[in-house]
């Protein structure tokens, strides 16, 4: 009677997984060991014991997965410009690659663009009428798949959503970064890819604020009427509801921009009012707070170290709920003058997660160019990608204390 030694996978590779053989249509590159034990026919049919194949990672990084979800034009492109601002080195399409690739790959991540998993083309969407936010416009089990595979240090060959020609190009290998990043419109709406994820962030662009930026946009850049700017928020607005509004409660952490109250009707959305929502009880995330965490507090930091003219900044901190969550807000109403006095503010904000006095400041001043660097939306984007970077040097480290040891059966 033959006998063997069985180890888990930990004690081979953290990265392995053990199963029986099977064919894959994801065009994962993945490194394959079988192995097969000796002795006699054991099977009532007379054949030998299927082998066992031990699936490893063909690099040994360790994938932390991040989501942000967000309607078109809601900012999601300058928020992944501060995220890897924070990690260094220039996000670029994939070298070689599709000049119309959506993906962008820096140093320590990989930001993959969720409009690649449309299973319609343009032309498609429109002979079955549905809308790219549509979850039937969408190929969600690939996109669960080719994510998963790239968490567990796999690459993929992963489809291109073409947003020039509206067609679906020949896909491009994507191979595990350290940090992923995945945007767009669905990363937190199929619960299989909700679990992948590390940490969620949704961009939550009040209608009122939304208008307002579509009409400076599409009426001054574009020479759209503002009828068909109305006609074309309302077409999208009811699939907006049902699919893409409704994800906001699984997020981590909530970027919600509305109209100043600093202003009596306002309507112009040039002067902002930004919340940052943090979710208490996520793992290695410390909700940032102002002066005392868990108070209730109002600051109008205006005076001899803050420049402010009309109509002014205001803070607010304190604990909430939303969703049935515990969550912890902070937020600001207004805009900065002189970005370099950024710093007053920054030294009564705690959890930053920066990694030295001033790096707030030193982040926003920057990127001072880029969109929302004189409110809270550029500052709480450069406040959540210093917590991203946290949270993967968490994660890292505590993969790293996990021991390895093998165990005989």
């Amino acid at each position: 009677m033959a006998t063997c030694a069985v180890y888990t996978t930990q004690s081979l590779n953290p990265t392995c997984s053990i199963s029986t053989p099977s064919k894959t249509h994801l065009g994962f590159h993945q490194k394959q060991v079988v192995f097969y034990t000796t002795g006699k026919k054991t099977s009532k049919k007379g054949s030998s014991s299927s082998p066992y194949v031990i699936t490893c990672a063909t690099g040994d990084s360790q994938t932390v997965v991040i989501g942000l979800a967000a309607d078109s034009g809601c900012g999601k492109s300058t928020f992944m410009r501060r995220l890897t601002n924070v990690f260094g080195g220039a996000a670029e399409p994939p070298k070689g690659g599709n000049p119309d690739s959506n993906t962008l790959i820096s140093d320590t991540t990989t930001v993959i663009c969720l409009d690649d998993y449309h299973s319609l083309d343009r032309t498609g969407r429109k002979q079955k009428g549905v809308t790219a936010l549509d979850p039937r416009a969408n190929d969600f089990d690939l996109m669960y798949e080719q994510v998963k595979a790239l968490k567990d240090g796999t690459a993929v060959e992963k489809p291109i959503y073409n947003h020039v020609t509206g067609l679906l190009d020949p896909p491009e290998l994507i191979k595990p970064p350290k940090i992923l990043v995945i945007e767009g419109l669905h990363p937190m709406y199929d619960a299989r890819v909700r679990d992948l994820l590390d940490f969620s962030i949704y961009l939550d662009i009040s209608n009122e604020v939304k208008f307002a930026w579509k009409i400076q946009r599409d009426m001054a850049e574009r020479g759209h009427s503002l009828e068909s700017i109305k006609a074309s928020i309302e077409a999208r607005k009811p699939d907006f509801d049902a699919y893409i509004d409704t994800q906001k409660q699984y997020a981590d952490a909530v970027i919600e921009v509305l109209p100043t109250q600093l202003i009596p009707d306002d309507n112009e959305g040039k002067v902002l009012r930004v919340k940052l929502i943090m979710k208490e009880g996520v793992k290695f995330f410390s909700p940032v707070y102002l002066f005392d965490e868990g108070s209730t507090i109002s600051w109008i930091p205006c005076g001899r170290k803050l420049t402010c003219s009309y109509p002014g900044i205001k803070f607010f901190y304190g604990p909430d709920s939303y969703f049935g969550h515990e969550v912890s807000v902070l937020e600001m109403d207004g805009q900065f003058d002189r970005l370099d006095e950024l710093i007053y503010v920054e030294s009564h904000l705690s959890n930053l997660s920066t990694k030295f006095y001033g790096e707030v400041t030193q982040q926003m001043l920057k990127l001072s160019d880029f969109p929302g660097s004189n409110n809270g939306t550029g500052l709480f984007q450069t406040i959540v990608g210093l917590k991203i970077r946290d949270i993967y040097e968490q994660i890292i480290a505590s993969k790293a204390k996990r021991p390895v040891a093998a165990k005989k059966a």
